[in-house]
């Protein structure tokens, strides 16, 4: 088994694992640990992909999930990919805030250029040119603190998903 994981500087950080077990054994092996009674892991799985969440009662905002894929090689071994990030709930707004500040970015530069070729007063366009990128620092500051709050949860959530892929069928 060997662990590949990107730098920590992303939002949401990914892995990969190769296994010697086929894709069909390691999907059997989370299908009969997230059936039993004891798991306490919110889960789903659709075809090769598996989303396992936390718990209900131990959820906030910034509780992460973690999505796997587990793709097939050749000689019948597998490779599971794994992200780990927030609820797509979570992720959506947060796009859709980027989205909006990147749209007012894009407009209030066109308006500071027109007032500024007009001789027309733009200082509330220059204003908004410098405040939109604080912004989306900020933005990233709540992501980063978001991460961090749930960082004690993605521990358990690759914790469990270790243990189950180690598991025999």
């Amino acid at each position: 088994m060997s662990t590949k994981k990107n730098n920590e500087l992303f939002l949401r950080p990914r892995f990969s694992i190769d296994f010697e077990e086929s894709q069909q054994e390691i999907l059997q092996n989370f299908q009969t640990t997230l059936k039993d009674s004891n798991c306490v892991y919110d889960s789903k799985i659709v075809a090769e992909h598996i989303f396992i969440d936390i718990p209900k009662k131990e959820n906030h905002f910034w509780s992460p999930q973690l999505h796997l894929e587990i793709l097939t090689t050749e000689n019948n071994t597998s490779i599971v990919k794994g992200l780990f990030g927030p609820k797509p709930q979570v992720w959506t707004l947060f796009m859709f805030v980027h989205f909006i500040v990147a749209a007012a970015f894009i407009v209030f530069l066109i308006l500071f250029y027109t007032k500024w070729r007009l001789h027309s007063s733009y200082v509330f366009p220059l204003v908004m040119l410098i405040v939109l990128p604080i912004f989306w620092g900020v933005l990233y500051f709540l992501g980063k603190v978001g991460k961090a709050t749930g960082n004690k949860q993605m521990e358990e959530l690759y914790v469990f998903m270790l243990k189950t892929l180690e598991k025999e069928v």
